[in-house]
């Protein structure tokens, strides 16, 4: 990591070779062009300004170096005095100095911002529980992936709990990113896992979600800190052929069977969580089909909202639909093999996808 993280803060060895040399020879062609090569000479002194904000430290002193050089050089060729001379390469190398410090103070924040991105990545990691989960009712396979190379980690997550009730998933994305969108993940995932054993309404366990978020941006407000919504889907599963689901804004699941793939209609979505003081109504629960022969597929939106180079969006169903003969975890494979090539590995956000599919014995 520590090798990876070095070459994204320096220039490749063409790059840097192609810019020290074209630079240069442009200000010393374009000097020559209009007979005044002293004059138009000094302009290489931002040269190592430029190296410093992209290349690595060593590259931003060679390319300091090579200034001062190619300053002395032309200024004697051109005649210049021995002052004149000495001072045009003094100035270069002060310039060159504070191009180097610099350099080094950009790559000390940067791997300080890397170290902090990790270990925020490496928080979610163990907030979330590892797949595969198995409860009497189903078998939770499936892909997470928080993201690290963006300006910070956000709030997926996800969780399966067996209860006396049947098996509750929930899936759910935090709105915004950072530690404060990990401590709302921290926060809805404790009511889950004690409303979900508790109550034994559907409804009831996203009411408990609701308060919990509801409390955790009242305490947030106090602290000068913004208050976030949550977008989530709840499900409960149990023996019947049928699934029951909250949705509150997030995406409705996707069921695939046979050669076919399509998204499970839940109606109008819930409002988020934390939002439900807008609404009159209470929240109300709705049961689709969910065959045994079916397998299920929920995700965030770092799915359906990933794009390739040309803006495109992510072909989630029509890719499902030619994947219906993979088993589950083959299945969130594919699918986050195929997201890293169709966006280029470019993630801008973080990917949560599950797999769900009815155990083998379907009986508690």
């Amino acid at each position: 990591m520590r090798d990876s993280a070095q070459r994204r803060l320096s220039l490749s060895r063409w790059t840097f070779a192609a810019m020290m040399i074209l630079v240069t020879a442009s200000v010393l062609g374009l000097g020559l062009l209009v007979g005044s090569v002293d004059r138009l000479i000094p302009l290489l002194i931002f040269l190592p300004a430029i190296i410093s904000g992209l290349g690595s430290l060593r590259q931003t002193a060679v390319a300091s170096v090579w200034v001062v050089l190619v300053i002395g050089v032309s200024v004697s060729l051109q005649g210049g005095g021995l002052g004149i001379d000495l001072g045009a390469m003094a100035f270069a190398s002060l310039f060159g100095v504070w191009s180097v410090l610099g350099c080094r103070y950009r790559i000390a924040r940067e791997h300080e911002v890397h170290r902090l991105r990790s270990a925020g990545a490496a928080l979610q990691r163990q907030i979330v529980r590892p797949l595969p989960m198995r409860t009497p009712d189903v078998v939770v396979d499936g892909a997470y992936e928080p993201v690290e190379e963006d300006s910070t980690v956000g709030g997926d997550m996800y969780e399966v709990a067996d209860t006396d009730h049947g098996t509750r998933v929930l899936i759910a994305d935090v709105q915004g990113k950072g530690v404060h969108a990990i401590g709302a993940a921290i926060a809805l995932l404790g009511a889950f896992r004690e409303a979900a054993y508790r109550e034994k309404s559907l409804a009831d366990v996203v009411d408990a979600l609701e308060t919990a978020v509801v409390r955790h941006n009242e305490a947030a407000r106090r602290t000068g800190e913004p208050e976030r919504f949550v977008t989530a889907l709840v499900l409960h599963i149990d023996a019947r052929p049928e699934a029951e689901a909250v949705n509150c804004g997030h995406i409705p699941p996707y069921l695939i069977a046979g050669s076919r793939a399509w998204q499970a209609d839940l109606g109008e979505p819930e409002l988020p969580l934390g939002l439900g003081r807008l609404s009159g109504t209470p929240r109300t629960s709705v049961r689709f089909p969910f065959p045994r022969q079916a397998k299920m597929l929920l995700c965030t939106d770092g799915v359906t909202e990933a794009r390739d180079a040309a803006g495109a969006f992510y072909p989630l169903e029509a890719r499902l639909r030619a994947w219906a003969k993979h088993p589950p975890q083959a299945l969130a494979d594919a699918l986050l093999a195929d997201l890293h090539a169709f966006t280029g590995a470019d993630f801008g956000d973080d990917l949560a996808v599950l797999t769900l599919r009815r155990s083998a014995s379907g009986s508690r």
